[in-house]
C-alpha cells in the first residue's frame, strides 16, 4: 500500500466489523474466509485479550482473539452473515462501526471487496 495525504473519505462508506473468537485458529480461519470471499479487504487479529462477561447468570473470564474486519457499508450485511454462519459462540459479539479513511485507503478497501 502506498501512502496518500488528503482528507478522509465519507465515513458512511467504510465500516469495521469486530468480533471475538475463543481460539487463534478460529479467528484466523474466519479472517481467511472473509478475505477470500471478498467480504473484507483486511482482517486484523489481536490477542489473546482477556474478556470478562456475564453468561447464564455467572461472571466468566476467557482468553479471546479479536477480529477487526475492514469492509464497505455495501458489503456489511454479507460480511456479518458470513461471520455468524461460521461462528463457534452461541451469542457472538458482532459490532459494526462506521470509519473515515484516507481516500487512497478507502479506494483500496472498495477495490478489494468488489465482486469480480
Amino acid at each position: 500500500m502506498t501512502r496518500s495525504a488528503g482528507p478522509p473519505d465519507d465515513p458512511a462508506e467504510l465500516v469495521e466489523i469486530r468480533t471475538t473468537f475463543g481460539s487463534r485458529d478460529a479467528a484466523a480461519a474466519c479472517g481467511r474466509r472473509l478475505v477470500a470471499a471478498r467480504l473484507a479487504a483486511c482482517v486484523q487479529l489481536e490477542g489473546p485479550i482477556v474478556s470478562t462477561y456475564r453468561w447464564r447468570d455467572a461472571i466468566e473470564t476467557a482468553d479471546e482473539w479479536r477480529c477487526t474486519c475492514k469492509t464497505t457499508a455495501a458489503r456489511r450485511e454479507a460480511c456479518v452473515a458470513a461471520i455468524l454462519a461460521g461462528h463457534e459462540y452461541q451469542t457472538p459479539q458482532v459490532t459494526v462501526v462506521p470509519v473515515a479513511a484516507t481516500p487512497a485507503y478507502a479506494a483500496w478497501v472498495r477495490e478489494s471487496v468488489q465482486e469480480p
